[in-house]
């Protein structure tokens, strides 16, 4: 139960459980400001706007007068908010608002502070609260524009699962778009990155990513010039999500419908079906009670993934009956879940593999094939990859491309396209496709020294990758005079308490990149630029579950080789000196002190490999892996990122680390001549229907 000791400390979710105090009237606001410390004045805002809630809850739409609807908007309420208070649906709020002409005005940021005026200012929207009986005639606040248009749809503000990533597609997009001699409109809330700089597009609109706030700013840019369509695969899954419910709008690049095929996770499983590729073994659910007996069926361990995920929201691995239903539990509670859920047979330690792909409507060029560092399960977003790839084989990337490419055609692909594919037991499977750009394109970009986002917006608006005299970057290793490794950055030294095991859920914040002119000079760089504090000496604490003990022992061995010492438990310290590799044993936290985080606290541990999988072993070892973060210990909770990094420690031992501009690693001449605009964009339009 909610009380006023769970509001007493700042917490993420203070304000929504603070608002729940107000709404079941078990606290008064003055109790609150008592025991939080917060203004008063801010309480009493927020028991205005519950004051509303409960108002409309009360009402009918019907009965809804024009004061009390435009207090309500002046307050923030949405229509989707009012339709679900009200019960109703939201277009029938929003007919019923246009009942009234009441709808939100533009305004203007003043860029310049009103020194002089302003020629690249930004706008929003809002709804005047009491306006005055005789407004004066407003002046024009956007000029009316020669030039067409071409809105693209941001990512919204920052947060883990849909990070900075986008907004670099978002701002090169901007660019491409206005290189054709066409306006960019950016719609994007992102307060404090440049995709909502006012100099990046021809005009801005700070306003959120939903449907009303969308369809508001097409209105009002359709009485200025002529808009060609929306550019919703730059800004991650919002954008992407917005496609399927702005129907009345054009959509530039890959047609919606095939959006929906990729997305919508039944579709897909047909896709696969007819393209005869693999994929894990799975069911789908459209409704919650038909999830247990599917995964059942299936066996464990499963994972859980609904429609439109974002940023892995909501995906979980589930190893056993009883772990399910407490997931089912979480839920059966958030409101936002889209069905159906798709139940996959979970590939146990498969390799997995990111491929990133741009179409034209006819062509498909494969732009990068990365392998994941960890294995198979854990968020694109929080795994590290690499190019090349460092294990496959020639005839296993050629097979890939051959998959990606097919996908792409299969799709009409026009614009971006992110693939996922696992290798298990020798054999390819398809895990998702994302019709949009995805994390890792800024990364590939970065590492070919090439802007992929160019050529295919440029696509988007009817040129060809003929017509732009497109080549093709090469995929196999041996062609490749350098390594890039995209390592992540996490926050969980922010979050007290926070578990810092990855899963399918993103959870990073940020990303680096490793260039060198092998793998291992790449990893380890990307290790250090992300923060781990690798030693060249001491003690490695290791602790793995009982199927990754054999893969240990050859982890260890070349440990010894580098002059570290093995400390681990009794149990897998018993098994490696069974395999002739000397070993020291110390307690688990519950089996008394001095145990293993006594080690770590007092600096004795330099480096901590853990792996667990069972809900108990990840309580029991949860310490451990807290212990190393909070002292700077550097941890590696999958084998796959801890082999990596043992075979990288010799280079950083000895000191090879060369540091060179990282132009001198980049692929040139991507294209064979310049990109040359056409005289009008509308020709680019009409060639592309």
């Amino acid at each position: 139960p909610i009380s006023l000791e769970s509001v007493r400390a700042p917490r993420f979710d203070r304000w929504w459980l603070i608002s729940e105090l107000l709404r079941t009237k078990t606290a008064t606001p003055a109790e609150i400001a008592g025991a939080t410390s917060i203004d008063p004045w801010f309480l009493d805002q927020l028991t205005t706007i519950i004051d509303m809630e409960n108002f409309l809850a009360k009402s009918s739409l019907k009965s809804l007068k024009e004061p009390e609807l435009r207090r309500a908007k002046a307050m923030g309420f949405g229509d989707v908010v009012m339709a679900k208070l009200m019960g109703v649906k939201p277009a029938d709020v929003k007919e019923h608002r246009h009942r009234f002409d009441l709808h939100s005005e533009l305004n203007q940021v003043d860029t310049c502070a009103g020194e002089f005026e302003a020629l690249t200012p930004y706008y929003y929207f809002a709804y005047e609260n009491n306006p005055p009986l005789h407004l004066p005639a407003k002046k024009k606040l956007v000029r009316a524009s020669t030039s067409e248009s071409v809105v693209i749809l941001g990512s919204g503000p920052n947060r883990i699962g849909q990070g900075v990533e986008f907004d670099y597609c978002c701002v090169k997009a901007s660019l491409a778009v206005r290189e054709l001699g066409l306006d960019s409109i950016m719609i994007n809330c992102n307060p404090e990155t440049v995709s909502t700089d006012y100099d990046i597009s021809s005009r801005l609109y700070f306003e959120p990513l939903t449907d009303e706030a969308v369809s508001r700013v097409l209105y009002e840019e359709r009485t200025r010039s002529k808009v060609l369509g929306l550019i919703c695969q730059t800004g991650g899954q919002t954008a992407l999500k917005l496609s399927q419910s702005l129907v009345k709008d054009p959509i530039l690049g890959t047609p919606r419908e095939q959006i929906d095929r990729a997305e919508d996770r039944a579709k897909f499983d047909r896709l696969l079906s007819k393209l005869k590729m693999r994929r894990p073994k799975s069911k789908t659910a459209a409704k919650i009670s038909q999830v247990l007996p599917a995964a059942d069926q299936l066996g464990y361990p499963v994972l859980i993934r609904p429609s439109y995920v974002l940023g892995g929201r909501s995906m979980y691995t589930v190893r056993s009956k009883t772990q399910m239903e407490g997931i089912l539990d979480t839920i059966s509670r958030e409101s936002d879940i889209q069905f159906p859920l798709l139940i996959d047979r979970f590939l146990e330690g498969a390799v997995e593999i990111d491929v990133d792909c741009m179409g034209d409507g006819r062509e498909v060029v494969v732009l990068a094939i990365m392998e994941h560092i960890e294995e198979a399960g854990i968020h694109s977003g929080d795994s590290s990859c690499t190019i090349p790839c460092v294990t496959l084989s020639d005839t296993m990337i050629a097979r890939i491309k051959k998959h990606a490419e097919a996908l792409g055609k299969e799709l009409r692909l026009n614009g971006f396209l992110n693939i996922q594919f696992a290798i298990f037991d020798g054999e390819l499977y398809v895990l998702e496709v994302n019709p949009r750009a995805s994390r890792t394109l800024p990364f590939v970009c970065k590492a070919t020294g090439v802007d992929w986002v160019k050529p295919a917006v440029h696509a988007m608006l009817g040129k060809s990758f003929r017509e732009q005299k497109l080549r093709a970057p090469t995929v196999y290793p041996q062609d490749f005079k350098h390594f890039s490794v995209k390592e992540v950055v996490f926050p969980f030294l922010k979050f007290p308490g926070v578990d810092v095991l990855l899963g399918p859920e993103m959870k990073s914040t940020g990303e680096v990149m490793g260039v060198g002119r092998d793998f291992s000079e790449a990893f380890v760089k990307g290790l250090i630029a992300s923060g781990h504090r690798l030693p060249r000496n001491g003690s490695v604490f290791v602790s793995v579950k009982d199927d990754d003990k054999p893969k240990v022992a050859e982890i260890c061995k070349e440990l010894k080789a580098l002059g570290y010492r093995i400390v681990a438990t009794h149990r897998t310290a018993q098994f490696l000196r069974d395999q002739s590799i000397v070993a020291s044993g110390i307690n688990k936290v519950k089996e008394g002190q001095p145990h293993i985080v006594d080690a770590i606290i007092n600096g004795e541990i330099q480096l901590v490999i853990n792996t667990t999988d069972s809900e108990a072993a990840i309580s029991d070892s949860f310490s451990i892996r807290r212990s190393a973060l909070q002292t700077g210990v550097p941890y590696f909770t999958t084998l796959t990122a801890a082999r990596a990094a043992v075979k990288s420690l010799s280079r950083w031992i000895r000191g090879e680390l060369d540091v060179q501009p990282i132009q001198d690693f980049q692929q040139r001449d991507a294209y064979q001549t310049p990109l040359v605009a056409p005289s009008t964009s509308t020709q680019l339009i009409r060639k592309r229907k």
